[in-house]
């Protein structure tokens, strides 16, 4: 059957667009397709810098014939209704129609064949709208027309069934017609060339130096690179990212190997490697122990030939510049004490709202101070050290140059100060963990630094009501409560959340003139400050926890649930204590037990809501065990008592599954009680006390979890 190959030529596509447009273009075809009613079969989608090209199989030649049904007015209708459909159903009159019966009656239906149109006749409008329909991050308008898109168009090659398409791209004051001829590489093969489908193309392209698939040039150029390390005795540095990005720069990629000059190896691998990467897309190399070897390897977008070492030179050159920046900023940096730099963090604001670096380092020293009460091992006075230089290369010429090298910068400038390994690395860690695949922190001095970092930048933005809202959170504050999350769990930190929040809302306060009175102007608006306390509306960040806890928890299928029903006991907000509850209530529900209990929970729980509202009382009261008069009745009472001394002692013990065994041991009453019981006695007063004890039971489960919040 007929195969359609689409081509759109341009100048060069930012490498990190290509990949997404090449499956965008392909999805529109394929919609476009769908809604036209043409069938298809195998697709494929692929990208060049130059090029976005989509092929699609098992096309038919014309459209299928199809039968279109159109709904009238009723039999019987009045004229000025009957005429009108006709109108719009485009028929002369009722004797093009049909009658059919329906469950209001008869109704007029107009049925007519649709014969389908030729394919070609089809498809030149599908294109076009399919390359409307892109979506670009950032577009452009180019050569006088007004159409938009992501780089300069040059050609749309389009071919079906062997034949271009007849039709063009209107770019908004001209337009570019479809045709059957593309190009090769833009210096080695610039003149034009036809083709009939798929397979010509994808060779032609091959014969004039274009590697169609992004996925072939990107193993190319690892296998190249990892041949030409090898032949110095290197490695590559394992960098996927930069990868793809290289597969994306090259239509036919040769991997060359240069050198870096002997001096720059003084400066930190990192300011190399990140210097090297971000500015050039380099790879570096390293030796069989993993230091940065004085070598790097660059993807030319030529073939090997006589030229390879004029490119060599040239790149070694840029790199030469490069580097030499580099090294001017780590000398000129080491000529300043970290310590000496920390006044110029006064004139770096964190926040309009909430003040500068220089008082968030303040914030960060003192809530840091206090959570290391909680974290065995940890060195005080190596954690105001840290907190206080933490933010400190921020004014740096290094930083300022590469961003992304902040901390890692200030653990090098405080070691060359003579900070102590524990501090530097504190200042390298204190960002960490930046994703769930981050490295987090274990080092005591780094985790009592990291963890008051984060939970400065939560209170304050809670404090001034900028929260996360739907997929926007423009301050990372998802990330950093995970990063609190994952700091606390993974370090086994018995520290209690919401406390830390309250202590870090009051630094705020103390440190930022006028945040008081602002914060309680705006707790109207906010609607997170629920809490006061001395005069301060205290940020409440427990459902945001718990949204976070369930994402960091989700891929180890601990259920949400469960989570909740542990977090909603009043206090509960130590993370370990509350995992470990949430595995002691997780293992006591997989029992016969626990299933039969929280079913006969919620059946208690629905008859006091009923009766409760039925009665507009509360049945919270002791039950008086004075006028029981069924033998369930005592018994329930007695075990329900026993659980809960015992459940109360385990819990304080932090044996939760002790407690939840104390629960076990109420099943035989519980189901004794409903069994033989009832509730809704006529007696009034039996009634009453009944439903008491149904409370009971509500109260005593719930010293151990909310019952109420778990599912099933």
């Amino acid at each position: 059957m007929p195969e359609l190959l689409v081509e759109v030529f341009s100048e060069e596509i930012p490498a990190g667009m290509q990949g997404r447009a090449a499956d965008d273009l392909l999805r529109l075809l394929c919609d476009g397709l769908g809604e036209a009613n043409l069938a298809f079969g195998a697709t494929r989608a692929f990208s060049t810098p130059r090029r976005l090209a989509v092929a699609i199989d098992g096309l038919p030649e014309r459209q299928a014939d199809r039968t279109e049904e159109r709904k009238g007015p009723k039999v019987g209708a009045p004229d000025q209704a009957v005429q009108g459909f006709l109108r719009a159903a485009g028929v002369d009159s009722l004797d093009d129609c049909e009658q059919r019966e329906t469950p209001k009656g008869p109704v007029w239906f107009v049925v007519r064949s649709v014969a389908g149109q030729p394919s070609r006749e089809v498809l030149p409008e599908l294109i076009g709208s399919a390359i409307d329909g892109l979506n670009w991050p950032k577009s452009m308008r180019f050569a006088g027309y007004q159409r938009r898109w992501v780089r300069p168009l040059h050609s749309i090659l389009a071919v079906f069934d062997g034949r271009p398409l007849e039709g063009a791209l209107d770019l908004g004051g001209g337009t570019l017609a479809f045709s059957d001829e593309t190009r090769g590489h833009r210096f080695l093969a610039p003149e034009p060339f036809a083709v009939t489908g798929f397979a010509d193309y994808e060779a032609g392209l091959a014969e004039r130096h274009v590697i169609l698939d992004p996925a072939r040039r990107r193993a190319m150029i690892a296998e190249q690179m990892q041949a030409a390390a090898s032949g110095e005795g290197l490695a590559v540095k394992d960098d996927p990212a930069l990868l793809d990005e290289v597969a994306g720069l090259v239509e036919w990629p040769h991997v060359l190997i240069g050198t870096i000059d002997e001096p720059f190896m003084e400066v930190p691998p990192e300011v190399l490697t990140t210097s090297m990467r971000s500015h050039q897309r380099y790879f570096a190399l390293q030796t069989s122990d993993g230091a940065l070897a004085p070598r790097f390897a660059m993807t030319a977008n030529m073939p090997k030939g006589p030229r390879d070492r004029n490119i060599v030179d040239g790149n070694e050159r840029v790199l030469r510049a490069r580097l030499s920046d580099a090294k001017f900023f780590w000398d000129q940096d080491r000529r300043t004490p970290l310590a000496d730099r920390v006044p110029a963090l006064r004139d770096i604001v964190f926040h309009a709202r909430l003040g500068t670096l220089d008082q968030k380092i303040d914030r960060i020293e003192a809530l840091a101070v206090q959570i290391s009460k909680r974290i065995p091992g940890a060195d005080r006075d190596r954690i105001r050290s840290a907190a206080r230089l933490c933010k400190a290369d921020l004014v740096t010429g290094m930083v300022g140059e590469f961003p992304e090298l902040q901390g890692v910068m200030g653990k090098h400038y405080a070691l060359n100060d003579g900070e102590s390994p524990e501090v530097a690395r504190a200042i390298e860690e204190h960002y960490s963990p930046l994703g769930p695949n981050d490295m987090c922190p274990s080092d005591p001095v780094s985790v009592a630094v990291s963890l008051a970092d984060k939970i400065d930048t939560l209170a304050g933005f809670w404090l001034i009501g900028e929260t996360p809202t739907g997929s926007k959170d423009p301050f990372a504050l998802r990330r950093a409560a995970l990063g609190v999350i994952r700091l606390i769990l993974e370090n086994g930190i018995r520290m209690k959340l919401g406390k830390a929040v309250r202590t870090s809302a009051r630094l705020y306060v103390e440190t930022v003139a006028g945040l008081k009175e602002t914060v309680m102007a705006d707790a109207s608006e906010t609607g997170h400050a629920v809490e006061e306390e001395d005069g301060i509306r205290l940020p409440d960040l427990r459902s945001f926890f718990v949204d976070r806890l369930r994402v960091a928890l989700r891929d180890k299928g601990t259920r949400h649930d469960l989570i909740q029903a542990v977090f909603a006991l009043e206090g509960e907000d130590d993370l370990v204590r509350l995992l470990a509850r949430v595995d002691a209530l997780s293992d006591f529900l997989n029992t016969d037990d626990g299933a039969n209990l929280l079913t006969a929970y919620k059946r208690a729980a629905n008859i006091l809501r009923i009766e409760e509202k039925r009665d507009s009382l509360s049945y919270a009261d002791a039950p008086d065990k004075g006028i029981f008069v069924q033998p369930e009745e005592g018994r329930l009472y007695d075990a329900l008592a026993a659980a809960q001394a015992h459940a109360g002692g385990s819990t304080e013990d932090e044996d939760f599954a002790a407690a939840m065994g104390a629960l076990a041991s109420l099943r035989g009453p519980v189901d004794a009680f409903f069994d033989d019981v009832t509730v809704n006695d006529d007696d009034d007063a039996l009634r009453a006390n009944r439903l008491k004890l149904l409370s009971r039971i509500r109260d005593v489960m719930t010293t151990v979890a909310d019952f109420s919040q778990v599912e099933g």
